[in-house]
């Protein structure tokens, strides 16, 4: 069985207040092509369908003439949300599309039944695992301890109806360790959203959401798909693709990576003001420019625009600079929250905190880093 993995694909946003929709919709079309080429039973998409929780009419409706292209083709499709998609908005109308072959990952209560498909070989079993915390794992099984990402995924799992004689595939939106950050990403204090590669040592192949940079996480088929845009200047040097998987017999899988081509690349310069405006042609991709000037250009940015109209962001890198970074570097970056609470403590109240007070914080803090309304990572 053929499948193609996508994720994360922020539908509606806005990088540096620049709207992605045009680069977004050019992207999409890109991924079809990629479909009508490859021909495979189902796509994948796991999770961050759209940037927000609420997203805006023309993300929705992007959305939805996608999956009306891929409905027409009468591929199955499976769609689960991530941490930046609300589970309700996402999950809604899912029963009513399942006739068009169109799954939706139903909100988390407890139990995530089978989606099961069938090739020459036998049977193939989906499970979509939305994006879950502790605390929305916890309250279907309020008598185990379950402490971090690792244990709540686990939980998930084994609670699954697996049967280990079909082919089992798993599409979850999740950190997983193994898997190298991009810059565009953020983990919480301790790193306990990270799960555990062997949670999902049962499956026969994982489609990962998450991480924008295609990957795998400690297996062969356990793997990441990527954004297909590069959404941050830390993304600039990935290459961005689709995944084909292939599933054989038990156990068979074989891998590939479809290359997109983006409308605008995402670029970053440095070096003079001079330098920088002795372009002969004007570059239309998103970009960042790094001024190695000692004395600040005068109105730097507005003339840059006339050669980088897509000029993200402007910064200097000169003698200056550089002092002031070091002294941020040694100071507030290296502090963690509960430091820089007590600093503030300190310097309200003129004595530290005691230690009752200190694992209170502790404890405020992880609560608020398992907030599944307010996560803020990627």
């Amino acid at each position: 069985m053929k499948l193609l993995h996508l994720a994360d694909l922020h539908l509606g946003k806005r990088v540096n207040g620049f709207s992605m929709l045009d680069d977004q919709r050019y992207i999409l079309s890109q991924i079809m092509a990629c479909v009508d080429a490859e021909q495979p039973q189902a796509v994948l998409i796991a999770g961050d369908v759209y940037d927000r929780a609420v997203p805006s009419e023309e993300a929705v409706s992007l959305f939805d003439d996608f999956l009306v292209q891929l409905a027409q083709r009468r591929l199955n499709v499976f769609v689960i949300s991530g941490n930046h998609d609300s589970a309700e908005r996402v999950a809604f109308g899912g029963r009513l599309m399942e006739s068009s072959g169109i799954h939706f990952a139903p909100v988390y209560q407890g139990s995530v039944p089978p989606i099961v498909l069938h090739d020459e070989i036998g049977e193939v079993a989906f499970y979509l695992i939305p994006f879950l915390k502790p605390v929305q794992v916890r309250r279907f099984f309020p008598e185990t301890s379950i402490a971090n990402d690792t244990t709540a995924m686990q939980m998930v799992v084994d609670n699954l109806e697996l049967d280990s004689t079909r082919r089992n595939v798993a599409v979850a939106h999740q950190f997983v360790r193994g898997a190298a950050l991009s810059g565009s990403e953020e983990l919480a204090i301790g790193g306990l959203d990270v799960v555990d590669a062997s949670v999902f040592a049962p499956f026969d192949y994982v489609a990962l959401g998450h991480l924008h940079g295609a990957q795998r996480a400690g297996a062969e088929w356990i793997r990441y798909a990527g954004s297909p845009l590069k959404y941050s200047i830390a993304e600039r040097n990935q290459a961005k693709s689709v995944t084909v998987i292939e599933l054989g017999q038990k156990g068979q899988i074989d891998v590939r990576l479809l290359a997109l081509h983006p409308k605008r690349d995402v670029r970053q310069f440095t070096g003079l003001f001079d330098e920088m405006m002795a372009r002969t042609q004007v570059c239309d991709d998103y970009c960042e420019i790094i001024l190695t000037d000692e004395q600040d250009i005068p109105n730097a940015l507005s003339r840059l625009r006339a050669l980088y109209p897509n000029l993200m962001h402007m910064a200097y890198d000169n003698t200056r600079t550089r002092t002031q970074s070091t002294v941020w570097d040694t100071g507030v970056m290296q502090t963690n929250p509960t430091d820089l609470f007590e600093e503030f403590y300190i310097a309200q109240n003129g004595q530290p905190m005691s230690s009752q007070q200190r694992a209170y914080i502790n404890q405020l803090i992880a609560e608020i880093w398992e907030e599944p309304e307010c996560d803020p990572s990627n």
